[in-house]
Formats: structure tokens, C-alpha cells, sequence
């Protein structure tokens, strides 16, 4: 993949890793988060981005720059979300997003967008009715974050100079950290 974008672009200035599943498995419904569900969301929402992180890292270091945004969850910044797993891989990618921008600096800056609820969207397709309606409820303004704004932030985080590390939280006022 890497290769394919070198080859046909020259360069590789930009990676948003975005890929992520989950499944709604109630917290204290222990016995249906098996290990095949922890895996899949395990390897999808942190190593993938990880391993992609890695594959592009060279190419970004050696060209002099490079921007890498996660998106992670409001679910990584405490026991919330569609389960135990996508909470913590969640978490791990925020924890990744760090760990990366201390790696990478100073030719590639590394950050991260956490939204909260994202109402029709794919990232509330496995969710319970009830776990939505908590969600919009919750938040200070009432409704659910835009996924728009979501978009507005990557591209503010892909034409920063001086901001590495960070995580920006986009909800509707329900996270405060």
C-alpha cells in the first residue's frame, strides 16, 4: 500500500488511521466478550493502526515531514463505549498517539480526534438503541458530536507546524478531560 502511494504520488504526506469495528457487548456481560471478540477489536482498532503507523513512518521521516491522525473514542478516556475491548483499544490508541509523536518528532507529527456519539454513522451501527439515546442525552449540548467537525479537526491537525501528542475531543460537551 505504501509502495502504491510513493509510486504514484512521489510522496506520502498524510495517514489517518480510521478503521475500526466494534461490538456491543454490555460491560458486565463478561462471558460474551470472548476471546475471538477481544482479538478482532484488539487487531482492527490498535495494532492495525500501529502496523500502518510503522509502514509509513520511513517513507514520512526520510521525505522531512509527515502527518498522522488517529481517531480514537471518547470511550478511551474512561469505562465507557460498546464494550470492555473497544474501550481499552481505544484507549491503547490514544496511548499510541503519544508514544508516536515521541518516536516520530520532529519530521512527523502524530495526533488524534476522539469523538463521542456519532449518530448515523457506521461507528453506531452496533450500538443498542438505548446505548444512542444515552449518549445524545448525556451531552451538554443535547445531541450527538458532528461527524463534520470530526473531518474539520483532521484536516486542522494535518496542517499544524506545532502540535504533536495531543488528543482533541469532539462530543457535544459529555467528556471533560
Amino acid at each position: 500500500m505504501v509502495d502504491g502511494v510513493v509510486k504514484r504520488f512521489g510522496r506520502l504526506d498524510i495517514l489517518v488511521n480510521d478503521a475500526a469495528y466494534n461490538k456491543s457487548i454490555p460491560f458486565k456481560d463478561l462471558d460474551n466478550l470472548t476471546y475471538e471478540e477481544w482479538t478482532k477489536i484488539i487487531d482492527i482498532n490498535l495494532t492495525g493502526p500501529m502496523l500502518v503507523t510503522k509502514a509509513v513512518a520511513p517513507v514520512m521521516k526520510r521525505q522531512g515531514s509527515g502527518r498522522i491522525v488517529n481517531i480514537s473514542s471518547v470511550a478511551g478516556l474512561g469505562p465507557t463505549g460498546s464494550s470492555i475491548a473497544y474501550a481499552v483499544s481505544k484507549a491503547g490508541l490514544i496511548h499510541l498517539t503519544k508514544c508516536m509523536a515521541v518516536a516520530l518528532a520532529p519530521e512527523v507529527l502524530v495526533n488524534c480526534v476522539a469523538p463521542g456519539l456519532l449518530e448515523g454513522t457506521r461507528a453506531t451501527a452496533n450500538l443498542r438503541p438505548e446505548q444512542v439515546e444515552t449518549g445524545r442525552k448525556a451531552s451538554l449540548l443535547g445531541k450527538a458530536a458532528d461527524k463534520d467537525d470530526c473531518a474539520d479537526q483532521v484536516v486542522t491537525m494535518c496542517r499544524t507546524n506545532t502540535m504533536t501528542g495531543q488528543t482533541l475531543v469532539i462530543d457535544s460537551g459529555r467528556t471533560f478531560h
